[in-house]
C-alpha cells in the first residue's frame, strides 16, 4: 500500500462521510477510512487522533451543510413560505443522507466550539425565517424546537422506512408544513394577546 500523497483531514472526513452514507454511522472505522485513501491505518493519525474525534468531525461537516442548505432555502422568503421552505430543504437534506441523522443530533457542547458555533447558525437562520411572526427571543427559541422536532422527527422515520400505512407520506409532509405554519401564527397571536 503506498501512501495517498496530499491526504488531508478534509479528505479524511470526506471519505468517512462517504462510508457513513453507504453503510450507516455504525459502520465507520478507521481501517475502512485508510483503506479507501490507500494507506496504512496509522497514517490516519496524522490528520484525526482517533475515531471520536472524526466522528466529531463528521457531526461538524453535517450541521455546517445543514446550516447552509437552509440558509439558500430561506432566502427571498419570509413568513409562512419561508418556514415551508426550510421544512423542504431539511427533510430533503435527510432524504438524500439518510444516515446522516444522528449527526444533527449531537449535543453541541460535547463537539467543541465549533460544533456549538454551527448549531448556533443552524438555529439563526431558523430564527429569521421567524422574525415576521413577531417572537421574542424565549418564543422563537421555543418555535425553533417545535419546528426542529417536527421535521426532523418526521425525516427521521421516513429514513428508517417508519411510515408503514399505504397513505401517500408527500402528502402526510405537506400536513405537517401546514400545521407548522397554522401553529405558528396561533402562536404568535396569543403572545399578542
Amino acid at each position: 500500500m503506498s501512501p495517498r500523497a496530499g491526504l488531508t483531514t478534509d479528505a479524511v472526513v470526506q471519505l468517512a462521510m462517504a462510508v457513513v452514507d453507504e453503510s450507516g454511522p455504525g459502520s465507520l472505522t478507521l481501517a475502512k477510512i485508510a483503506e479507501r485513501a490507500g494507506v496504512a491505518a496509522p497514517s490516519l493519525y496524522k490528520h484525526v487522533k482517533n475515531l471520536a474525534e472524526l466522528r466529531q468531525l463528521i457531526d461538524l461537516r453535517v450541521v455546517r451543510e445543514m446550516a447552509e442548505t437552509l440558509r439558500a432555502a430561506a432566502t427571498g422568503r419570509e413568513g409562512g413560505d419561508a418556514v415551508a421552505a426550510v421544512a423542504d430543504a431539511y427533510r430533503g437534506y435527510l432524504r438524500r443522507h439518510p444516515h446522516r441523522t444522528g449527526a444533527l443530533t449531537a449535543a453541541p457542547d460535547r463537539g467543541g466550539a465549533e460544533l456549538t458555533a454551527a448549531t448556533h447558525a443552524v438555529a439563526e437562520v431558523v430564527f429569521a425565517v421567524l422574525r415576521p411572526f413577531g417572537f421574542d427571543r424565549a418564543r422563537a427559541v421555543h418555535a425553533t424546537r417545535c419546528i426542529r422536532a417536527a421535521v426532523h422527527g418526521f425525516a427521521g422515520l421516513e429514513a428508517s422506512g417508519g411510515f408503514g400505512l399505504p397513505e401517500d407520506v408527500d402528502e402526510s409532509f405537506e400536513v405537517l408544513k401546514k400545521m407548522l405554519v397554522q401553529g405558528l401564527t396561533n402562536y404568535s397571536e396569543q403572545e399578542k394577546e
